[in-house]
């Protein structure tokens, strides 16, 4: 999930722009951006408009494609044609590709290649040695995702993600810039500030971490240690995260089988642990979390989506990470939705990648 610490500082900025409505955003855009407006296409063309439709209307993908990457050989969903402009999905914890299975489709029908990774630990994705540490730092998932570009040879594309998806597309953004054309970062500047996270956040902003603080206890790690229980654990977090979503048994069954995966606990923990320094990092990823550490700028153009129901959002218009933007810009709040934004509201989650690509 996201940081703590990144909420903390914002969570007195006040209410700032009202949220946009689903029905709005989709009826009119520009109304809800607080920066710019997207440009017209690359042909001179309006930038398109994506079809409205109903959350959960696609209930699968395909056959699941594997490549090797890396350390890993990473399974994914790719839908859309071979050679259109690519768009690379990335889902956050505790979720997996299917947070984005209504968003593939509206983007290959707009003629969109759309690839959709499971990160380490997760789905079908695995380690290619049983020899490599079963880390998680932030700039190993966002190296295992420049490796998954580099093996299907993949030169830019636009990143889209959330949670921890939003961390991995703004780390490769901000030290990789000439990798991606644009992004959007639902939750605004995610990467981690170790250092801040040291510190004490006010009271209610720990309370909604209480997770993090459960899995650096023993107690904690036996129940991620025990598949029954750590999916359990999984489905109390999206009722808590995303109040509005009335999602089915099935819904949740067919992601709860990434968490399945035989490193998942190791990885899961892993991250949480290492965001609050209690387990040291790899040492061969010491100088990408140093130049992370100074929480560097991203210029590529972005689009910056804040859903009102998640906790973890700070109320307000996004300025409290406005200054991380240094690029083409436009943020918008939107109204009912909670922390799994693209299934929750998948339209608007399209849209997003579509204004991005034209900013």
């Amino acid at each position: 999930m996201i940081n703590r610490r990144t909420f903390s500082k914002a969570v007195g900025l006040g209410t700032g722009a009202a949220a946009v409505s689903l029905a709005g955003l989709q009826s009119d855009a520009a109304a809800s951006a607080t920066a710019a407006t997207a440009s017209d296409g690359p042909g001179g063309g309006p930038t398109p408009t994506v079809p409205t439709i109903t959350p959960g209307t696609h209930t699968e993908f395909g056959t699941l494609k594997h490549v090797k990457a890396g350390v890993l050989d990473i399974g994914y969903a790719e839908v859309g044609p071979q050679h259109g402009p690519v768009v690379v999905l990335l889902h956050g914890w505790p979720y997996d590709i299917h947070s984005f299975v209504d968003v593939a489709p509206l983007l290959a029908d707009l003629g969109y290649r759309v690839l959709v990774p499971y990160l380490r630990g997760h789905g079908s994705t695995r380690f290619l040695s049983r020899h490599t540490p079963r880390t998680a730092e932030q700039s190993a998932i966002a190296l295992d995702i420049i490796a998954f570009m580099d093996a299907l040879k993949i030169e830019k594309a636009v990143l889209a993600g959330f949670d921890w998806g939003s961390r991995t597309a703004d780390i490769i953004a901000a030290l990789w810039p000439e990798r991606v054309k644009s992004l959007v970062s639902t939750s605004g500047y995610l990467i981690t500030d170790r250092k801040m996270q040291l510190e004490p956040a006010a009271a209610g902003v720990e309370h909604n971490w209480w997770y993090q603080w459960y899995f650096a206890t023993d107690r904690g790690v036996k129940t991620m240690e025990n598949v029954d229980e750590r999916i359990a654990l999984c489905r109390y977090v999206w009722t808590l995260v995303s109040p509005n979503w009335n999602f089915s048994d099935a819904t949740f069954a067919r992601t709860a089988e990434a968490f399945r995966n035989p490193d998942y606990a190791a990885i899961v923990l892993y991250n949480y642990r290492w965001r609050i320094s209690l387990i040291d990092g790899d040492r061969r990823y010491d100088r990408y979390e140093k130049k992370l550490a100074a929480q560097p700028s991203i210029g590529v153009p972005t689009v910056t989506l804040d859903a009102a129901l998640d906790p973890f959002t700070a109320p307000g218009d996004g300025s409290g990470y406005r200054s991380h933007f240094t690029g083409p810009y436009l943020h918008r709040t939107i109204a009912n939705i909670g922390h799994n934004l693209p299934q929750e509201a998948p339209t608007v989650f399209a849209q997003a990648v579509v204004d991005a690509d034209h900013l």
